[in-house]
């Protein structure tokens, strides 16, 4: 992956939401209206993670369609140890695109392992007990031109 591809991306839809929710959490906390005391807990941490994402993250500049894994893309791949294929957007979980796609992190083990990976490739990631999965990248294809296959 290109040095200055960014860790986190998030389709325009996600990043207004996060704009809007932002804003209306500093509406509160300015207002001091809240919901209660857990609401006023957590919304510090909130502000600041959201101030964050949208400091850091590409917000609807799309990635090239050059075939190659990087935050933006949806990726499908093939797990070797079972032959099963998978198809995912490569993004922040805040990014949940209505739910049409699972979302895996580029900053998590297989989306690490995966950024940069063109098809054919293979890439081990680590597994929580120790041991290693290999995968094979399949297809890498920008978020606004996948289509979500169709139901027979």
């Amino acid at each position: 992956m290109p040095t200055d591809a960014p860790d986190t991306w998030l389709s325009g839809e996600t990043h207004d939401r996060a704009r809007i929710e932002l804003a209306l959490l500093l509406v509160r906390r300015n207002t001091g209206s809240h919901q209660g005391n857990h609401d006023l807990e957590r919304r510090p941490a909130r502000i600041r993670k959201l101030q964050e994402l949208l400091r850091t993250a590409a917000a609807g500049r799309e990635p090239p369609d050059d075939g190659i894994a990087e935050p933006g893309m949806v990726l499908t791949v093939r797990y070797e140890a079972d032959d099963l294929t998978e198809t995912f957007l490569m993004a922040d979980h805040e990014d949940a695109t209505s739910g049409l796609l699972p979302v895996c992190s580029s900053r998590s083990p297989l989306g690490a392992a995966l950024c940069g990976a063109a098809p054919g490739q293979q890439r081990a990631y680590p597994l929580p007990g120790g041991d290693t999965m290999t995968v094979t990248m399949v297809a890498a294809v920008p978020y606004r031109n996948w289509r979500r296959p169709r139901r027979t």
